[in-house]
C-alpha cells in the first residue's frame, strides 16, 4: 500500500533530478546506452520526432537532468522509466546516460511507465486507456485499486476505458491527434458503430467544436430513431478518401446494407490508368 501512496504523489518519489543525487553506489551511475534496452511494458506507442530532436538539442546543450529508471536484464539493463530521454540521448550522440536501478516486478514497471507518462503528459488518451487495461488484465486489481495507485477518479478510469470501444479508426484519430480527447468522449457516447462513425464524418467534415457535437447528438435523440438522424457524412467521406486515392471523381450509393461504388473517368487514357490501378 506504501508503494502505491508513492506513486500517487508523482515522480519526485520515484526519480529525483540528478542535482539532487550523488553518483555511486546506491544512487545513479553513468550508464553506457547500448547496454540498455526498451520497456516492454512501455505504455507510449507515438513518439514524435520534432519532439525528440528539440530533447535532443536541450541534452546536447544541459546534459540529461534526470536519471532514466532501470532494471538488471539478462544482457544489460532494461528501462522501466525515460525512454523519452533515452531515445534523445541517442539523437544527441551521447555514449552514457544516468541512470538508477530499481528491481522491479512486470507488474510495477508498467506502472512506474504509466505513472511517468501521465504526470509528464506524454500519453494521448488511447495510449492511456491501453495502458490502463494493460494494467488491470496484469495485475487482476479493479479498477478502484488503479485510480488509487495512480491518483485519478474512478471515474476517469472508466471513462478512458470506454474509449477502446471506439472503432479502430477513430482511435487512430486521437492517437494522431486530429480528434481531441473531448471529440473522442462524445462519440464513446453514441450508442452504436455506425453512428459513431457517422459523427465522426460529421465533425471532420463540419469541423464541429465538442460542444457542437454534444448539441447534434441531443437533437438527433430528440428525433426518435430515424435512420436519419445523422447525416450519412460517413459515406461521404469514405468516397472523398477514394477519390484522393484514384484521383477521379467516385460515389458511393447506398440503399439498406446494399450498394455500389462508381467510379469515373473521362478519357480512353484515364480508364486504363484506372484499370492498371485496380489491377
Amino acid at each position: 500500500m506504501a508503494k502505491h501512496k508513492a506513486l500517487g504523489k508523482g515522480l519526485s518519489a520515484l526519480i529525483p533530478e540528478a542535482d539532487n543525487l550523488t553518483e555511486g553506489e546506491g544512487t545513479y551511475f553513468q550508464c553506457p546506452i547500448e547496454a540498455i534496452e526498451p520497456n516492454p511494458y512501455q505504455p507510449r506507442m507515438v513518439f514524435q520526432n520534432a519532439e525528440l530532436e528539440d530533447l535532443a538539442r536541450s541534452i546536447r546543450e544541459k546534459g540529461v537532468l534526470t536519471p532514466l529508471l532501470v532494471s538488471k536484464g539478462e544482457k544489460g539493463y532494461r528501462l522501466i522509466a525515460g525512454e523519452r530521454r533515452w531515445r534523445a540521448a541517442q539523437k544527441a550522440g551521447l555514449d552514457r546516460i544516468p541512470v538508477v536501478v530499481r528491481e522491479t516486478t512486470p507488474v510495477e514497471s508498467l506502472e512506474l511507465a504509466l505513472i511517468e507518462n501521465i504526470h509528464r503528459q506524454d500519453l494521448n488518451p488511447i495510449e492511456e486507456a491501453l495502458a490502463y487495461k494493460k494494467w488491470l488484465e496484469t495485475s487482476e486489481t479493479t479498477q478502484e485499486a488503479l485510480a488509487k495507485a495512480i491518483g485519478r477518479d474512478r471515474s476517469t478510469i472508466t471513462n478512458m476505458l470506454r474509449l477502446l470501444k471506439l472503432p479502430k479508426n477513430i482511435q487512430k484519430g486521437v492517437m494522431e491527434g486530429r480528434l481531441s480527447m473531448g471529440h473522442a468522449r462524445v462519440l464513446a457516447g453514441v450508442a452504436n458503430g455506425t453512428d459513431q462513425r457517422k459523427l465522426h464524418a460529421l465533425i471532420l467534415q463540419k469541423g464541429l467544436s465538442v460542444r457542437q457535437a454534444e448539441a447534434f447528438i441531443k437533437k438527433s435523440k430528440g428525433r426518435g430513431k430515424s435512420k436519419k438522424a445523422i447525416p450519412d457524412a460517413y459515406m461521404q467521406s469514405l468516397a472523398d478518401s477514394l477519390k484522393r486515392s484514384l484521383g477521379t471523381k467516385v460515389d458511393i450509393v447506398k440503399k439498406g446494407k446494399q450498394g455500389k461504388v462508381v467510379i469515373h473517368f473521362y478519357s480512353d487514357d484515364e480508364l486504363d490508368r484506372l484499370l492498371e490501378r485496380l489491377s
